[in-house]
């Protein structure tokens, strides 16, 4: 959705817009390996390139390297094998459904979970798994009381 307030005049920054440099980003592809990742933002979108349904994973890298960067992870919702992917997905974030059609409303509960995820590439392709679901130590020293996805009540600590 496109919004935009024209009652603002934004001419009082032109001179400071004009000379403004662009910085050239270019970073290097994230290393493949273990990490650990906030989950920052889940949408229910359609794949580009077929339409199907897409749940879009947007993750945060919190540690041990790479931290700030992002990742993504896509669940095509199209084959019995892609549908298998999600729900096992989900079942290690801790949202266990038990019809896919309740996703749309649960999507909050995946938001700032944490996972530990492998990141692998082969050729041009970056695959992303989920490996399992850890427990960040806060600052007084007590987990948040999540478990991981085989039960243990892991602590990383940061």
């Amino acid at each position: 959705m496109y919004e935009s307030n024209n009652d603002l005049d934004l001419s009082r920054f032109d001179d400071e817009f004009a000379s403004a440099p662009i910085e050239e980003r270019e970073f290097e592809p994230i290393p493949d390996g273990k990490y650990q990742v906030n989950v920052e933002k889940v949408e229910l979108t359609r794949a580009k390139s077929s339409g199907n349904p897409m749940l879009k994973w947007t993750l945060r890298v919190i540690a041990p390297q790479c931290r700030g960067r992002l990742l993504w992870r896509n669940n095509v919702m199209a084959t019995r094998e892609n549908l298998k992917w999600l729900k096992n997905d989900l079942h290690v974030c801790g949202l266990d459904l038990a019809k896919v059609s309740d996703l749309p409303g649960r999507l909050e509960e995946l938001l700032d979970v944490k996972l530990e995820i492998t990141k692998r590439t082969r050729g041009e392709n970056e695959n992303v798994y989920f490996n399992r679901r850890i427990v960040v130590d806060d600052a007084a020293g007590n987990g948040t009381g999540d478990l991981g996805a085989d039960g243990n009540d892991e602590l990383i600590p940061f």
